[in-house]
């Protein structure tokens, strides 16, 4: 029994003394998830990358200024998203936070604003560009840049009586387009005039959201003053078609 006793006692002590070791250990932290930095971005290279088409397609630009100052003149496919507002206006672009976003306004103050809200809110690759005041970059005025998804709740609805005009080929206009549109190519805009109303608005878009500028710009020069275009073509937005 004293044997047995003292076994006890022996693995009473080896048992508190293993405990007090574990609670003695210093305790391993996790290291913090890394902070993304915001970059800062030349003039001169974003607007190599906006005349780009191919490359441009890896690049959100957001211009933080009022909606008056973007209509009168902002980098392309630049979209708007005022930055008095811009915090609570995150949702629209939930979808870009692993992917390239360039923030821009006159002199980059108000964007680095901007930046520093989505390095905030997860995004992970932000940069500053330089202001529009201090760089002389390749703009386009009262053209209005959206998303597909905008253009199809705009084609869903289209209460006003917009415009749309799918700026594609005309075999892939009668394969499938959005209800409601036009065919204009950027050949025959000029002869398509008549047909599109200048006091309705007029919505464009087309395959990678390239000729659909074109069209945009065109009506632009000929006085149309409410013109969107969507970024986002057949190939990157699933729009629903009719026939």
């Amino acid at each position: 029994m004293k044997k047995y006793l003292s076994l006890v006692a022996i693995l009473a002590t080896l048992t508190l003394f293993v405990v007090g070791c574990a609670k003695n250990e210093p305790k391993t932290e996790e290291a913090p998830a890394e902070t993304a930095t915001v970059q800062t971005m030349e003039g001169s290279e974003l607007n190599k990358i906006m005349e780009d088409n191919k490359a441009k397609e890896n690049y959100l630009v957001i211009d933080v200024r009022s909606k008056d100052e973007y209509d009168a003149g902002h980098v392309k496919f630049a979209i708007n998203m005022d930055i008095e507002t811009f915090e609570d206006n995150l949702d629209r672009i939930a979808d870009f936070k692993d992917k390239n976003v360039v923030t821009i306004c006159n002199t980059g103050k108000k964007s680095a604003k901007a930046a520093d809200i989505l390095v905030a809110n997860g995004f992970t690759s932000v940069y500053n560009a330089q202001g529009v005041k201090d760089f002389e970059y390749t703009t386009m005025s009262q053209i209005e840049n959206i998303f597909g998804s905008e253009l199809q709740a705009i084609a869903d609805a289209n209460e006003e009586g917009l415009t749309i005009i799918d700026a594609r080929d005309a075999k892939d206009y009668e394969a499938g387009h959005l209800k409601g549109a036009i065919n204009v190519s950027v050949d025959n805009v000029e002869e398509a005039l008549a047909n599109i109303p200048m006091d309705k608005g007029v919505v464009t878009y087309c395959y990678s959201g390239n000729k659909s500028t074109v069209v945009a710009q065109t009506l632009v020069e000929k006085g149309y003053t409410n013109v969107k275009n969507s970024l986002d073509g057949t190939k990157e937005f699933e729009f629903n078609f009719e026939k």
